[in-house]
Protein backbone atom coordinates (compact mmCIF):
# COMPACT_ATOMS: atom_id res chain seq x y z
CA UNK A 1 0.00 0.00 0.00
CA UNK A 2 0.83 3.60 -1.12
CA UNK A 3 2.21 6.04 1.45
CA UNK A 4 -0.86 8.16 0.49
CA UNK A 5 -3.09 5.37 1.55
CA UNK A 6 -1.53 5.43 5.17
CA UNK A 7 -2.79 8.54 7.61
CA UNK A 8 0.23 10.68 8.24
CA UNK A 9 2.27 9.34 11.42
CA UNK A 10 0.58 10.25 14.92
CA UNK A 11 -2.61 10.53 13.09
CA UNK A 12 -5.14 7.67 13.41
CA UNK A 13 -9.13 7.48 12.16
CA UNK A 14 -11.45 6.93 14.51
CA UNK A 15 -13.98 3.92 13.44
CA UNK A 16 -17.55 3.81 14.70
CA UNK A 17 -16.99 1.80 17.79
CA UNK A 18 -13.90 3.97 18.92
CA UNK A 19 -16.15 7.14 17.50
CA UNK A 20 -19.03 6.16 19.72
CA UNK A 21 -16.32 6.15 22.53
CA UNK A 22 -14.98 9.25 22.08
CA UNK A 23 -18.91 11.08 21.71
CA UNK A 24 -19.54 9.10 25.15
CA UNK A 25 -16.26 11.01 26.60
CA UNK A 26 -17.48 14.01 25.41
CA UNK A 27 -21.40 13.90 26.62
CA UNK A 28 -20.26 13.19 29.70
CA UNK A 29 -17.70 16.06 30.17
CA UNK A 30 -20.68 18.02 28.82
CA UNK A 31 -23.14 16.87 31.57
CA UNK A 32 -20.68 17.22 34.35
CA UNK A 33 -19.21 20.29 33.40
CA UNK A 34 -22.76 21.76 33.12
CA UNK A 35 -23.32 20.81 37.03
CA UNK A 36 -20.42 23.05 37.69
CA UNK A 37 -21.73 25.77 35.75
CA UNK A 38 -19.25 25.43 32.61
CA UNK A 39 -20.84 26.83 29.44
CA UNK A 40 -19.26 25.19 26.07
CA UNK A 41 -16.84 27.14 23.99
CA UNK A 42 -15.47 26.34 20.14
CA UNK A 43 -12.50 28.27 19.35
CA UNK A 44 -10.73 28.23 15.83
CA UNK A 45 -8.35 25.32 15.07
CA UNK A 46 -5.67 27.82 14.14
CA UNK A 47 -4.80 30.93 15.98
CA UNK A 48 -1.84 33.90 15.05
CA UNK A 49 0.99 32.59 16.06
CA UNK A 50 1.64 34.84 18.62
CA UNK A 51 -1.02 33.69 20.51
CA UNK A 52 0.60 30.45 21.56
CA UNK A 53 4.59 31.58 21.21
CA UNK A 54 3.90 34.89 23.60
CA UNK A 55 1.68 33.43 26.45
CA UNK A 56 2.34 29.52 26.17
CA UNK A 57 6.12 30.47 26.49
CA UNK A 58 8.87 30.57 23.79
CA UNK A 59 11.23 28.62 26.21
CA UNK A 60 8.61 25.40 26.25
CA UNK A 61 8.86 22.46 24.15
CA UNK A 62 5.24 22.73 22.55
CA UNK A 63 6.78 26.11 21.20
CA UNK A 64 10.35 25.57 20.45
CA UNK A 65 9.83 22.08 19.08
CA UNK A 66 5.85 21.30 18.24
CA UNK A 67 4.21 23.45 17.07
CA UNK A 68 2.46 23.41 13.76
CA UNK A 69 3.44 27.19 12.03
CA UNK A 70 2.63 27.95 8.50
CA UNK A 71 2.59 31.01 6.68
CA UNK A 72 -1.01 32.02 4.70
CA UNK A 73 -1.43 33.73 1.23
CA UNK A 74 -1.94 36.94 3.10
CA UNK A 75 1.72 36.54 4.69
CA UNK A 76 0.64 35.76 8.51
CA UNK A 77 2.07 33.52 10.46
CA UNK A 78 -0.43 30.89 12.09
CA UNK A 79 -0.52 27.65 14.52
CA UNK A 80 -2.53 24.97 14.46
CA UNK A 81 -3.58 24.65 18.61
CA UNK A 82 -0.85 23.29 20.62
CA UNK A 83 -3.32 23.40 23.71
CA UNK A 84 -6.61 24.63 25.03
CA UNK A 85 -6.07 27.79 27.10
CA UNK A 86 -4.67 30.23 25.32
CA UNK A 87 -6.91 30.49 22.27
CA UNK A 88 -9.64 30.65 25.53
CA UNK A 89 -8.18 33.12 26.71
CA UNK A 90 -7.97 35.13 23.18
CA UNK A 91 -11.46 34.80 23.14
CA UNK A 92 -12.11 36.08 26.36
CA UNK A 93 -10.26 39.34 24.83
CA UNK A 94 -11.82 39.10 21.49
CA UNK A 95 -15.46 38.53 22.74
CA UNK A 96 -15.52 41.38 25.44
CA UNK A 97 -16.14 38.94 28.56
CA UNK A 98 -14.80 40.77 31.41
CA UNK A 99 -17.85 41.65 31.96
CA UNK A 100 -19.38 37.91 32.73
CA UNK A 101 -16.92 37.51 35.46
CA UNK A 102 -16.55 34.97 37.10
CA UNK A 103 -16.59 32.98 33.62
CA UNK A 104 -16.69 29.80 33.83
CA UNK A 105 -15.94 27.87 29.92
CA UNK A 106 -15.61 24.31 28.82
CA UNK A 107 -14.40 22.45 25.94
CA UNK A 108 -14.67 19.24 24.54
CA UNK A 109 -13.87 16.64 21.94
CA UNK A 110 -11.40 19.72 20.08
CA UNK A 111 -8.41 18.94 18.15
CA UNK A 112 -5.10 19.58 19.63
CA UNK A 113 -1.21 19.45 17.46
CA UNK A 114 1.46 18.90 18.26
CA UNK A 115 4.69 17.55 16.97
CA UNK A 116 6.29 14.88 18.79
CA UNK A 117 6.60 11.02 18.83
CA UNK A 118 3.51 9.10 19.06
CA UNK A 119 3.13 6.64 22.05
CA UNK A 120 0.61 4.78 23.98
CA UNK A 121 -2.77 7.10 23.98
CA UNK A 122 -0.94 10.08 22.47
CA UNK A 123 -0.88 10.79 18.71
CA UNK A 124 0.02 14.21 17.02
CA UNK A 125 -3.21 15.35 16.65
CA UNK A 126 -5.36 14.47 19.07
CA UNK A 127 -8.66 15.55 21.02
CA UNK A 128 -8.87 17.68 24.54
CA UNK A 129 -11.49 17.95 26.98
CA UNK A 130 -11.20 20.43 29.55
CA UNK A 131 -12.28 23.75 31.69
CA UNK A 132 -11.22 27.06 32.10
CA UNK A 133 -12.38 29.64 35.18
CA UNK A 134 -11.91 33.10 35.20
CA UNK A 135 -12.38 35.87 37.91
CA UNK A 136 -11.77 34.12 40.98
CA UNK A 137 -8.12 33.88 42.77
CA UNK A 138 -9.32 32.69 46.17
CA UNK A 139 -7.80 29.18 46.55
CA UNK A 140 -11.83 27.88 46.50
CA UNK A 141 -11.52 27.73 42.14
CA UNK A 142 -8.49 25.54 42.62
CA UNK A 143 -10.79 22.88 44.76
CA UNK A 144 -13.82 22.88 42.66
CA UNK A 145 -11.52 23.11 39.19
CA UNK A 146 -9.96 19.67 40.78
CA UNK A 147 -12.99 18.12 41.98
CA UNK A 148 -14.72 18.67 38.32
CA UNK A 149 -11.90 16.61 37.14
CA UNK A 150 -12.38 14.18 39.34
CA UNK A 151 -15.91 14.38 39.20
CA UNK A 152 -15.52 13.66 35.13
CA UNK A 153 -13.17 10.67 35.47
CA UNK A 154 -15.20 9.44 37.98
CA UNK A 155 -18.61 9.15 35.83
CA UNK A 156 -16.26 7.88 32.89
CA UNK A 157 -15.76 4.69 35.28
CA UNK A 158 -12.31 5.35 36.15
CA UNK A 159 -11.06 3.71 39.45
CA UNK A 160 -7.27 4.19 41.63
CA UNK A 161 -7.46 7.77 40.99
CA UNK A 162 -5.17 10.15 42.92
CA UNK A 163 -4.22 14.22 42.49
CA UNK A 164 -0.19 15.16 42.18
CA UNK A 165 -0.05 18.31 43.80
CA UNK A 166 2.47 21.11 43.91
CA UNK A 167 2.63 25.00 43.99
CA UNK A 168 4.83 27.38 42.02
CA UNK A 169 3.72 30.38 44.53
CA UNK A 170 3.37 33.86 42.87
CA UNK A 171 4.99 34.93 40.03
CA UNK A 172 7.45 36.88 42.18
CA UNK A 173 7.59 33.74 43.81
CA UNK A 174 8.01 31.70 40.50
CA UNK A 175 10.77 34.27 39.49
CA UNK A 176 12.97 33.72 42.80
CA UNK A 177 12.95 29.75 42.66
CA UNK A 178 13.86 30.10 39.11
CA UNK A 179 17.27 31.97 40.33
CA UNK A 180 17.73 29.66 43.28
CA UNK A 181 17.31 26.71 40.69
CA UNK A 182 19.85 28.51 38.54
CA UNK A 183 22.51 28.66 41.54
CA UNK A 184 22.19 24.91 41.91
CA UNK A 185 22.24 23.63 38.49
CA UNK A 186 25.22 26.05 37.17
CA UNK A 187 28.05 24.40 39.09
CA UNK A 188 26.65 21.02 37.92
CA UNK A 189 25.88 22.11 34.06
CA UNK A 190 28.34 20.07 32.11
CA UNK A 191 27.03 16.93 34.42
CA UNK A 192 23.44 17.37 33.00
CA UNK A 193 21.97 16.27 29.58
CA UNK A 194 22.39 18.21 26.51
CA UNK A 195 18.60 18.72 26.94
CA UNK A 196 18.91 20.18 30.14
CA UNK A 197 21.37 22.33 29.33
CA UNK A 198 19.44 24.02 26.78
CA UNK A 199 16.34 24.46 28.95
CA UNK A 200 18.66 26.01 31.87
CA UNK A 201 18.69 29.53 30.98
CA UNK A 202 15.53 29.45 28.74
CA UNK A 203 13.37 27.99 31.71
CA UNK A 204 15.48 25.72 34.31
CA UNK A 205 11.83 24.60 35.95
CA UNK A 206 11.64 22.23 33.13
CA UNK A 207 15.20 20.33 34.20
CA UNK A 208 12.86 19.16 37.28
CA UNK A 209 10.65 17.46 33.98
CA UNK A 210 13.57 16.09 32.55
CA UNK A 211 13.62 12.05 32.67
CA UNK A 212 16.85 11.64 31.24
CA UNK A 213 19.39 9.26 33.71
CA UNK A 214 21.98 12.52 33.52
CA UNK A 215 19.77 14.45 35.43
CA UNK A 216 18.37 12.35 37.74
CA UNK A 217 21.36 12.09 40.67
CA UNK A 218 20.39 15.87 40.07
CA UNK A 219 16.80 16.42 40.89
CA UNK A 220 16.13 14.84 44.27
CA UNK A 221 18.34 17.51 45.65
CA UNK A 222 17.18 20.76 43.74
CA UNK A 223 15.44 23.20 45.76
CA UNK A 224 11.52 22.99 46.43
CA UNK A 225 9.24 26.11 45.57
CA UNK A 226 8.21 26.20 49.08
CA UNK A 227 12.17 26.99 49.65
CA UNK A 228 11.48 30.57 48.80
CA UNK A 229 7.52 30.64 48.88
CA UNK A 230 5.93 34.03 50.53
CA UNK A 231 4.04 33.24 54.05
CA UNK A 232 0.63 34.64 51.35
CA UNK A 233 1.39 31.90 48.86
CA UNK A 234 1.99 29.28 51.56
CA UNK A 235 -1.81 29.79 52.96
CA UNK A 236 -3.11 29.95 49.64
CA UNK A 237 -1.30 26.40 49.15
CA UNK A 238 -2.49 25.41 52.10
CA UNK A 239 -6.13 26.14 52.15
CA UNK A 240 -6.33 24.57 48.62
CA UNK A 241 -4.92 21.38 50.72
CA UNK A 242 -7.58 21.60 53.33
CA UNK A 243 -10.06 22.05 50.57
CA UNK A 244 -9.45 18.58 49.07
CA UNK A 245 -9.36 17.08 52.25
CA UNK A 246 -12.68 18.12 53.15
CA UNK A 247 -14.03 16.71 49.35
CA UNK A 248 -11.90 13.71 50.02
CA UNK A 249 -9.65 13.89 47.16
CA UNK A 250 -6.80 11.89 47.49
CA UNK A 251 -3.73 13.44 46.52
CA UNK A 252 0.34 13.54 46.93
CA UNK A 253 2.59 16.62 47.14
CA UNK A 254 5.43 16.13 44.55
CA UNK A 255 7.64 18.97 45.00
CA UNK A 256 9.19 18.36 41.55
CA UNK A 257 5.56 18.45 39.78
CA UNK A 258 6.14 21.89 37.78
CA UNK A 259 4.15 21.27 34.43
CA UNK A 260 5.56 22.20 31.11
CA UNK A 261 3.65 25.88 30.33
CA UNK A 262 5.22 28.92 31.59
CA UNK A 263 1.86 30.43 32.81
CA UNK A 264 0.86 28.73 35.50
CA UNK A 265 1.42 30.01 39.13
CA UNK A 266 0.16 28.83 42.37
CA UNK A 267 -1.32 25.44 42.13
CA UNK A 268 -0.38 22.92 39.72
CA UNK A 269 -2.21 19.36 39.79
CA UNK A 270 -2.23 16.02 37.73
CA UNK A 271 -4.65 13.20 38.06
CA UNK A 272 -3.44 9.51 38.20
CA UNK A 273 -5.47 6.36 37.27
CA UNK A 274 -3.63 3.22 38.16
CA UNK A 275 -5.75 1.31 35.31
CA UNK A 276 -3.55 3.20 33.10
CA UNK A 277 0.03 1.36 34.18
CA UNK A 278 3.28 3.17 33.38
CA UNK A 279 1.58 6.03 31.86
CA UNK A 280 -1.15 6.87 34.00
CA UNK A 281 -1.68 10.72 33.90
CA UNK A 282 -4.85 11.25 32.34
CA UNK A 283 -5.64 14.91 33.55
CA UNK A 284 -3.55 17.93 34.24
CA UNK A 285 -3.72 21.49 34.85
CA UNK A 286 -3.27 24.50 37.49
CA UNK A 287 -3.65 28.53 37.94
CA UNK A 288 -2.83 30.56 35.64
CA UNK A 289 -3.02 34.35 36.62
CA UNK A 290 -0.30 36.18 34.98
CA UNK A 291 -1.78 34.61 31.39
CA UNK A 292 -4.91 36.89 31.30
CA UNK A 293 -2.70 39.62 31.82
CA UNK A 294 0.01 39.00 29.55
CA UNK A 295 -2.07 38.88 26.68
CA UNK A 296 -4.47 41.87 27.24
CA UNK A 297 -2.92 43.85 30.65
CA UNK A 298 -6.20 43.20 32.45
CA UNK A 299 -4.80 41.24 35.79
CA UNK A 300 -7.81 38.57 35.65
CA UNK A 301 -7.20 35.08 37.76
CA UNK A 302 -7.50 32.00 35.88
CA UNK A 303 -7.42 28.56 36.49
CA UNK A 304 -8.46 25.05 34.37
CA UNK A 305 -7.22 22.07 33.25
CA UNK A 306 -7.26 19.54 29.94
CA UNK A 307 -7.28 16.18 29.70
CA UNK A 308 -6.43 13.94 26.44
CA UNK A 309 -9.18 11.56 24.35
CA UNK A 310 -7.30 9.14 23.52
CA UNK A 311 -6.02 8.04 26.64
CA UNK A 312 -9.51 8.14 28.39
CA UNK A 313 -10.87 6.70 25.29
CA UNK A 314 -8.35 3.20 25.94
CA UNK A 315 -9.35 3.02 29.50
CA UNK A 316 -13.23 3.23 28.73
CA UNK A 317 -13.19 0.89 26.22
CA UNK A 318 -15.12 -1.78 28.49
CA UNK A 319 -16.75 0.46 30.36
CA UNK A 320 -19.23 2.05 28.28
CA UNK A 321 -20.05 -1.15 25.94
CA UNK A 322 -23.43 -0.44 23.93
CA UNK A 323 -26.64 -1.57 24.20
CA UNK A 324 -27.13 -5.01 21.95
CA UNK A 325 -29.33 -3.85 19.19
CA UNK A 326 -32.03 -5.46 17.97
CA UNK A 327 -32.18 -7.07 14.31
CA UNK A 328 -34.80 -8.26 11.97
CA UNK A 329 -34.96 -11.48 10.31
CA UNK A 330 -37.29 -11.35 7.58
CA UNK A 331 -39.03 -13.17 4.93
CA UNK A 332 -39.69 -11.41 1.59
CA UNK A 333 -40.34 -7.70 0.37
CA UNK A 334 -43.80 -7.13 1.80
CA UNK A 335 -42.13 -8.83 5.59
CA UNK A 336 -39.23 -6.58 4.63
CA UNK A 337 -41.46 -3.00 4.76
CA UNK A 338 -43.03 -4.02 7.66
CA UNK A 339 -39.90 -4.52 9.24
CA UNK A 340 -38.72 -1.20 8.35
CA UNK A 341 -41.91 0.37 9.93
CA UNK A 342 -41.13 -0.90 13.32
CA UNK A 343 -37.78 -0.79 13.22
CA UNK A 344 -38.60 3.10 12.45
CA UNK A 345 -40.89 3.14 16.02
CA UNK A 346 -38.49 0.99 18.02
CA UNK A 347 -35.98 4.07 16.83
CA UNK A 348 -37.44 6.37 17.98
CA UNK A 349 -38.18 4.41 21.47
CA UNK A 350 -34.23 4.33 21.43
CA UNK A 351 -33.23 1.06 20.59
CA UNK A 352 -30.51 0.62 18.29
CA UNK A 353 -32.07 -1.55 15.60
CA UNK A 354 -31.10 -3.77 12.53
CA UNK A 355 -33.32 -4.22 9.23
CA UNK A 356 -31.77 -6.77 6.03
CA UNK A 357 -31.79 -4.51 3.44
CA UNK A 358 -30.20 -6.88 1.07
CA UNK A 359 -31.11 -10.34 -0.61
CA UNK A 360 -30.38 -12.57 1.93
CA UNK A 361 -31.94 -16.08 2.86
CA UNK A 362 -33.02 -16.22 6.24
CA UNK A 363 -30.32 -18.44 7.60
CA UNK A 364 -27.41 -15.76 5.93
CA UNK A 365 -29.82 -13.04 8.61
CA UNK A 366 -29.36 -14.90 11.42
CA UNK A 367 -25.83 -15.00 10.85
CA UNK A 368 -25.72 -11.40 10.14
CA UNK A 369 -27.37 -10.75 13.75
CA UNK A 370 -25.17 -13.09 15.30
CA UNK A 371 -22.11 -11.02 13.98
CA UNK A 372 -24.09 -7.66 14.75
CA UNK A 373 -23.75 -9.57 18.81
CA UNK A 374 -27.82 -8.76 18.81
CA UNK A 375 -29.82 -10.33 21.73
CA UNK A 376 -33.01 -10.26 20.49
CA UNK A 377 -34.30 -11.01 17.31
CA UNK A 378 -37.95 -10.39 15.71
CA UNK A 379 -38.49 -12.81 12.63
CA UNK A 380 -41.23 -11.98 10.17
CA UNK A 381 -42.01 -14.77 7.90
CA UNK A 382 -45.29 -15.73 5.90
CA UNK A 383 -47.26 -17.01 9.03
CA UNK A 384 -46.62 -13.58 11.18
CA UNK A 385 -47.16 -11.23 8.29
CA UNK A 386 -50.45 -13.13 7.69
CA UNK A 387 -51.47 -13.02 11.42
CA UNK A 388 -50.31 -9.58 11.91
CA UNK A 389 -47.24 -10.57 14.38
CA UNK A 390 -43.97 -11.14 14.75
CA UNK A 391 -41.69 -14.12 16.75
CA UNK A 392 -39.42 -12.57 18.92
CA UNK A 393 -36.07 -14.76 19.44
CA UNK A 394 -33.68 -14.31 22.86
CA UNK A 395 -30.28 -15.15 20.78
CA UNK A 396 -28.56 -15.97 24.78
CA UNK A 397 -31.52 -18.62 25.72
CA UNK A 398 -33.03 -19.54 22.39
CA UNK A 399 -36.32 -18.99 23.60
CA UNK A 400 -38.80 -17.62 21.46
CA UNK A 401 -42.50 -15.76 21.96
CA UNK A 402 -45.43 -14.49 19.47
CA UNK A 403 -45.70 -10.86 19.97
CA UNK A 404 -48.90 -8.55 18.22
CA UNK A 405 -47.09 -6.16 15.05
CA UNK A 406 -48.81 -3.43 17.92
CA UNK A 407 -47.16 -4.55 21.32
CA UNK A 408 -43.74 -5.16 19.86
CA UNK A 409 -42.36 -1.44 21.32
CA UNK A 410 -44.25 -1.74 24.64
CA UNK A 411 -42.96 -5.48 25.00
CA UNK A 412 -39.27 -3.94 24.13
CA UNK A 413 -39.12 -1.02 25.86
CA UNK A 414 -36.03 0.96 25.57
CA UNK A 415 -34.06 -2.19 24.99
Amino acid sequence: MSQMMQPPRGTYDALPEQSRRLHHIEETARRVFGRYGYGEIRTPIFEFTDVFARNVGEATDIVSKEMYVFEDRGGESLSLRPEGTAGVVRAYYSNKMKHQLPLKLMYAGIPVFRYERPQKGRYRQHHQVGIELFGISEPWADVEVIAAGMAFLKELGLTGLRVNINTLGSPADRAAYREKLLAYFEPVKGKLSEESQARLQKNPLRVLDSKQAEDQSFIPDAPKPIDVMSEESQAFYRKVKEGLEVLGIPYDEVPTLVRGLDYYTHTVFEIHSTDLGAQSQVLSGGRYDGLVAQMGNEDVAGVGFGSGMERLEMLIAELSAPKPPVSFVVQGDDARFQAMKLAEQLRESGCEVAVPLGEQSMKAQFKRADKLRAQTVIIIGETELAEGTVTVKDMESGEQKACKMEELVSLLGAC
